[in-house]
């Protein structure tokens, strides 16, 4: 990216670090929604349980790739604490998210009676 990077607006910010490949939050919030599409068209055949097993293997191999192959990670125990201390963050931040409670049915209404509508 520019040096100037921070002089620039955020159109500008945005399609130079699309040039490098590098993504800013809104593309990063694109992606992850893909990934997670992905797992809720899985789970139309296959349980929740069983699909979000996979993603985590899957990110796993992932990670391990990048830090093996692209950021030739040296040590991988830290690099493996710091990806899960990262998750763990992750993961608390989602599951504090009011948007993911269960969609709770109002309870049904009570059946009328025909008492109910008579005038003393």
């Amino acid at each position: 990216m520019p040096d100037d990077i921070d002089n620039l607006n955020r159109k500008s910010r945005r399609a130079a670090a699309k040039t490098e490949g590098a993504l800013d939050t809104m593309a990063f919030l694109k992606l992850a929604d893909k990934f997670i599409d992905v797992a809720n068209r899985e789970n139309r055949n296959i349980k929740a349980s069983d699909v979000h097993m996979a993603f985590l293997f899957a990110a796993a191999r992932y990670n391990a790739h990048v830090a093996k192959n692209v950021l030739d990670v040296d040590n991988h125990e830290v690099f493996v604490k710091e990806m899960a201390e990262q998750y763990k963050e992750m993961l608390r931040q989602h599951l504090g998210d009011e948007s993911l409670e269960p969609k709770q049915e109002k309870p049904a209404a009570k059946p009328s009676k025909p008492e109910d509508f008579l005038a003393d």
